[in-house]
């Protein structure tokens, strides 16, 4: 296979420094489509092709309420109060540790005695030398950073915003829904890539939980609606028609429709119309009862590159990674630990024999050949999230579902690279270290039913022409509905749906590049899959991106990268204890410019984003990660 280093950019944050924000959606109320009846079951209201009239109604004092405010003690949030980029993740660590005598000052011995401590520590092997590894796994124990980058605090949501420490409300609202008026349901806003793109617009992304003040109330026999508001997708298809894929292979996935929604708050929006959001079905216990046709099992929202790693028999370190949206009996908790020290200790013959015990195989089959097909990076194959993990109380199995698709279609993280996006590997379709992966994809029975399933859906549900026919169904049921967001929108809407390449979200895209869309995906991706499944092509394997095992691409990662390369006087990839020693005496000198010989946290803020983020760009080094001004995290190839 080719073997080839892919760019990564966390696209949602990056939009906030390079990319202008999104045209406020057009101000003025204008003719309504003819009404519908509300609908009455799920299977009315998720209806793909339905656009829904949907008016939220607050007052002044809850709509303001409802602006999510950064946690100011989260050292993973965004702002220069707890160090600006790199900073705000490892300035309170060094504040802590470095104050060795516990009296709030860091003098120049005690940064000296700081370094001659971590180099002892993480020189485990006692080499004198540090590897990139050790120094990785040395910042993550000493300073506790999480294991993904898309991590939020324990105990909270995760996600990018949510690991810059952004948490949601919910607040009073009422919901007028085709007509039908339901009183006091909770709003929040929702997203991460999604709400950090939207800042400036008043198009964001919102969950309407019904029954969060009112125990027990439902519409159209659903407890909670997801508005998506599909910033980053200008055809507002990809995940609709994704998910529909899914279901169409025998997975388990939300089904959707599409909703026109106004906002009013007196005294500021008249009944505003904020434009044209996707419905998404909310993965919960409705939905287990209603789509999976059971109860009683658990389900997970997990968030890490480490899944089913073994973390011992304490479920404390397991809980965030996995996020757990029921409520878990000991014997829940039991599976996953059991499932997770199995993965990972098992030898291959015991591995290939009994992993059918512990994950359904037909339908991880079904999942990963649809994820691989849409080549959509942005979950289990590259950033450790966008899927849901559900427990089947009756074969004691795990099987997977896809959750958040706007960027499918090979829409993420590909930047400019035509061949990636539409060659890439289905032997090999994940990027960086993922042992569920590694080890399931070398088992017989599951390669199997894997490649049956690309042989049969190459002949069905992956076939062009069908997704053609389905792009120009979309379009001309949403077309009114955008033509009433704005000019600019609908064009970009016209342009996808014939075939056009735009930039992505009415942005540059990735690096500036114009995305593809999906007749231009599929009708490439179609022939290129075939290829590959008759043996006459390798297709693409992508790189790590820097990750280090067992790190799961955390911040720990990206910074233990930096780290090396700022002490790494001599260039040969190592750190001994001389340059480790060496750079601490220099930051203090350089850092300390006042020459009190005390060592300020806005000193060391500054200093850290200088000398150690800035360290790919003065060393000129390759591989490595930059942070931005407000934490932006760019990959470089």
């Amino acid at each position: 296979m080719v073997s080839m280093r892919i760019p990564f950019l966390l696209l949602a944050v990056t939009s906030l420094l390079q990319i202008p924000a999104l045209a406020a959606p057009n101000p003025q109320t204008t003719a309504q489509l003819p009404p519908h009846q509300a609908p009455q079951r799920p299977a009315e209201l998720f209806n793909e092709t339905m656009v829904w009239t949907v008016h939220l109604k607050f007052t002044p004092e809850q709509w303001a309420a409802m602006e999510p405010k950064s946690a100011e003690t989260n050292p993973l949030r965004g702002g220069f109060r707890r160090g600006d980029g790199m900073a705000g993740l490892l300035t309170p660590g060094f504040l802590k540790e470095g104050d060795l005598n516990h009296d709030g000052v860091r003098s120049k011995d005690e940064f000296q005695t700081l370094g001659e401590k971590w180099f002892s520590d993480w020189d485990t092997a006692k080499t004198g030398k540090l590897t990139l590894d050790q120094i990785r796994t040395g910042l993550g124990a000493a300073i506790g950073l999480p294991t993904s980058r898309l991590q939020g605090p324990q105990g909270m949501r995760n996600g990018l915003a949510a690991a810059q420490g952004i948490e949601f409300v919910y607040v009073h609202a009422d919901l007028e829904f085709e007509g039908q008026t339901i009183k006091d349901v909770g709003v929040r806003y929702k997203g991460n890539g999604t709400w950090m793109n939207s800042q400036g617009s008043l198009k964001r992304s919102m969950k309407i939980d019904l029954n969060h003040f009112v125990e027990g109330q439902k519409f159209a026999g659903v407890g909670k609606i997801n508005l998506h508001n599909n910033v980053m997708d200008a055809s507002f298809m990809n995940e609709v028609l994704s998910h529909k894929l899914y279901r169409d292979a025998g997975v388990p996935a939300p089904r959707s429709a599409y909703a026109r929604v106004y906002v009013t708050v007196p005294g500021k929006h008249d009944r505003q119309y904020f434009g044209l959001y996707s419905i998404v079905e909310d993965v919960d216990k409705h939905f287990e009862h209603e789509v999976l046709k059971a109860k009683d099992g658990a389900i997970f929202k997990p968030s890490t590159n480490n899944l089913f790693g073994d973390l011992g028999d304490d479920w404390a370190k397991y809980k965030q990674s996995y996020d757990p949206k029921t409520d878990l009996t000991e014997a829940q908790i039991k599976r996953v630990i059991e499932f997770s020290r199995f993965l990972t200790k098992a030898n291959d013959a015991e591995f290939s024999a009994k992993i059918g015990d512990y994950l359904d195989l037909d339908e991880f089959a079904r999942y990963m050949c649809v994820t691989t097909w849409v080549t959509t990076l942005d979950s289990i194959l590259g950033m450790g999230q966008n899927f849901y993990v559900y427990l089947d109380p009756k074969t004691n199995k795990f099987k997977f579902m896809p959750w958040d698709l706007d960027s499918s279609f090979g829409q993420f993280g590909m930047g400019g690279n035509e061949d990636a996006r539409d060659n890439l590997s289905i032997m090999h379709p994940w990027r960086g270290e993922m042992r569920l992966l590694e080890r399931v994809y070398k088992v017989e029975a599951f390669k199997k039913l894997y490649l049956g399933y690309f042989e049969e859906f190459d002949k069905t549900i992956f076939v062009p022409q069908r997704f053609h026919k389905q792009v120009d169904e979309f379009a001309a049921a949403i077309r009114p509905a955008v033509k009433e967001e704005s000019a600019a929108v609908l064009e970009r809407l016209d342009k996808v749906a014939a075939g056009e390449a735009v930039p992505q979200g009415g942005r540059r895209g990735f690096f500036g590049s114009a995305i593809k869309p999906i007749k231009g995906f599929v009708t490439a991706r179609a022939p290129a899959v075939i290829a590959q499944v008759a043996g006459k092509s390798p297709g693409v394997t992508l790189g790590d991106n820097g990750r280090g095992p067992g790190n799961g691409g955390g911040p720990a990662a990206m910074i233990g990268t930096m780290f090396l390369t700022a002490l790494d006087a001599n260039r040969d990839g190592e750190v001994t204890r001389e340059e480790f020693t060496a750079g601490f005496a220099r930051w203090f000198t350089a850092w300390n410019t006042d020459r009190s010989g005390k060592m300020t946290e806005a000193q060391l803020s500054l200093g850290l984003n200088r000398d150690v983020a800035n360290s790919r760009q003065n060393n000129n080094r390759r591989g490595n990660f930059g942070f931005g001004a407000r934490g932006v995290i760019f990959g470089n190839n």
